[in-house]
C-alpha cells in the first residue's frame, strides 16, 4: 500500500473504478484471493471438450461480462454447435454479447429469478460461476435427460469477517440458500442426481481501503446496502486496520457442485 495516498483519496478512486464486468484485474497489487483447488474453469472445459456423447448445447447462466464464459469455450479447444448465455444486467450483456460472438455464441437479458426463455431438454450442459439466484427447476427443466449442471458457488458466510466487521454480527447462515446442505436439497428437490459437492475456504487479503470499496461496490450482496457515506465511519476503521498491520483479512467460502439430470 502507498502509505502517502489519503483516506479520502482512498475512497474517491474506489468509488470511480467501473464496475461492469468480471475482470478484476484492477486489484493487482491491491488485493489478493486464493483460487479453490478444483480450478472451476479447467473442469468445465473438460467437460466441453471430452464428454461422451459430446456436448452439443451449453448454457453459462448469470455469465457477467462473458469473461469466464468465453475463457472456458477457448480452453475447451472446441466450440459446441449451441453457445447461449444469460445475464440480467445490461451493462454486462452489452459485454458479453461482444466476447461471445467470438465463438458463435449469444447472450440474453433475463433477470436472476427470472424463468429461462428456453424450450425444456434444450442443453446438455448448464455453467454458472458465482450465481446470485439459483433456480433449481429452471436448470433442470432445460436440460436434457443425462445433462450436467457444473457450478461454483459462493456460498454462504463468505467475506464474513469483512461484512461484520462492517455491520456486527450476522446469522450463522444455516438457513442461508448458499449453504452447502441447502444447495444439495435444492438440487435434489428439482429432480436433480448430487455427483459431488466440494468446499473450500480461501484468503482474500486487501492492502487499501480503494479495493474494499470497489469490491463492496462490486460484489453486492456481501453488504447489501452498501455505500461510501453510509459505512464511512467503519470503512475509516478498515483504513487504520491496513495501515496498522498491512492488511485486512478476510475468507472466501466456496462450493463446488456438480449435477446430473437422470
Amino acid at each position: 500500500m502507498d502509505a502517502s495516498r489519503t483516506f479520502e483519496e482512498l475512497l474517491a478512486e474506489g468509488e470511480s473504478v467501473p464496475v461492469e464486468g468480471w475482470d478484476f484485474s484492477w486489484f493487482e497489487g491491491r488485493a489478493t484471493e486464493e483460487r479453490p483447488s478444483w480450478g472451476y474453469s479447467g473442469l468445465a472445459a473438460e467437460r466441453i471438450a471430452a464428454s461422451v456423447p459430446p456436448v452439443d448445447a451449453v448454457i453459462d447462466l448469470q455469465t457477467g461480462g462473458g469473461e469466464v464464459f468465453a475463457g472456458i469455450l477457448s480452453a475447451a479447444g472446441r466450440i459446441p454447435s449451441t453457445v447461449w448465455a444469460t445475464e440480467g444486467w445490461e451493462p454486462n450483456f452489452r459485454l458479453a454479447h461482444e466476447r461471445l460472438e467470438l465463438f458463435r455464441g449469444d447472450v440474453v437479458l433475463v433477470g436472476e429469478s427470472a424463468g429461462l426463455p428456453f424450450a425444456d431438454g434444450r442443453f446438455d450442459l448448464v455453467l454458472s460461476r458465482h450465481p446470485q439466484v439459483v433456480e433449481w427447476h429452471e436448470i433442470a427443466r432445460v436440460l436434457r435427460s443425462g445433462g450436467t449442471y457444473l457450478s461454483q458457488q459462493v456460498a454462504a458466510g463468505s467475506n464474513r469477517e469483512l461484512y461484520e466487521f462492517l455491520m456486527g454480527p450476522q446469522p450463522s447462515g444455516e438457513n442461508d440458500a448458499r449453504s452447502p446442505v441447502n444447495l444439495v436439497t435444492g438440487a435434489r428437490d428439482a429432480g436433480l442426481r448430487v455427483v459431488d459437492l466440494l468446499t473450500e475456504s480461501t484468503k482474500v487479503e486487501f492492502f487499501d481501503v480503494a479495493a474494499v470499496v470497489y469490491f463492496l461496490r462490486k460484489v453486492l450482496w456481501t453488504v447489501p446496502d452498501f455505500t461510501v457515506e453510509r459505512y464511512r465511519d467503519r470503512l475509516a476503521a478498515v483504513h487504520a486496520r491496513i495501515l496498522a498491520e498491512g492488511s485486512f483479512v478476510s475468507h472466501s467460502e466456496r462450493a463446488l457442485l456438480e449435477a446430473r439430470k437422470p
